[in-house]
């Protein structure tokens, strides 16, 4: 049971890359605090096993990177929880190659780009006008410690991850006041899923970094995740939170 048992009781919530990760590990402890959640992801099989795992009540298989299926996502969400999305957790991403900028292939750099920000900015261009129809909502999009830093070798990631800082930002700034709050945020590297397209010798690289000496572990982001998705969060806005183990210094 978890200590914030109603937390999210009557709130509605969409989580992207909802099938694994951060953004199941979310999406379960919202439903566990008294939210109901729509997964999104593009893995149909691994997103039908997580959506019964989690208790989610219905989920949209789509490729965030296609602005109309993201449109018509938000709209197939707002109706299955009632009319209201009072969330958004965007957690949707892929790390890319790895490689120096000089041998980076283009391909990789479009794709990471178009899904870890193209996606982000609209999953929030869909979901944002049910929020303000409702005059509330709290947005979290999931960027990195690599958006603050850059990591060597991952030019396209670090790249799009500071452009979801810098685009959470201006949303935040553009919807405070209306009863919608929208910040990101930047976690070192943590146990999940994404770091099976990594070398091996980049996650060692990524660790060595980190002042505690570890990997995250993905509750522990699902945690900071949570706070920010509750009415709890209701000052802080357009800002980042941090769940780095010390590496990042602002």
């Amino acid at each position: 049971m978890s200590a914030y048992e109603g937390r999210f009781a009557g709130r509605a919530a969409v989580v992207t890359g909802g099938a694994s990760g951060l953004g199941k590990a979310a999406a379960a402890r919202i439903v566990a605090e008294g939210g109901r959640v729509v997964l999104w992801d593009l893995n149909a099989d691994t997103l039908k096993a997580a959506a019964t795992e989690v208790g989610a009540v219905t989920t949209v298989a789509l490729d965030v990177a296609d602005p109309e299926a993201v449109a018509s996502a938000a709209e197939i969400s707002n109706a299955a929880l009632g009319g209201r999305i009072d969330i958004l957790v965007a957690s949707a991403g892929v790390t890319g190659a790895t490689a120096p900028v000089q041998e980076f292939p283009i391909d990789s750099w479009k794709r990471v780009v178009d899904i870890n920000l193209n996606g982000v900015f609209y999953c929030c261009r869909a979901v944002v006008p049910f929020m303000l129809a409702n005059g509330y909502g709290r947005i979290v999009n999931v960027a990195s410690v690599a958006g603050k830093e850059g990591n060597p070798n991952a030019s396209a990631y670090s790249a799009s991850k500071a452009g979801v800082i810098g685009f959470t930002k201006s949303l935040g700034k553009e919807l405070a006041g209306k009863g919608v709050i929208a910040n990101s945020l930047t976690p070192a590297t943590f146990e999940s899923p994404i770091l099976e397209q990594l070398p091996q010798s980049q996650v060692d690289y990524m660790r060595s970094k980190i002042p505690m000496g570890r990997l995250g572990e993905v509750e522990e982001s699902a945690a900071m995740v949570c706070f920010m998705a509750s009415e709890e969060c209701s000052f802080t806005t357009a800002s980042t939170f941090d769940t780095s183990g010390g590496r990042t210094t602002y």
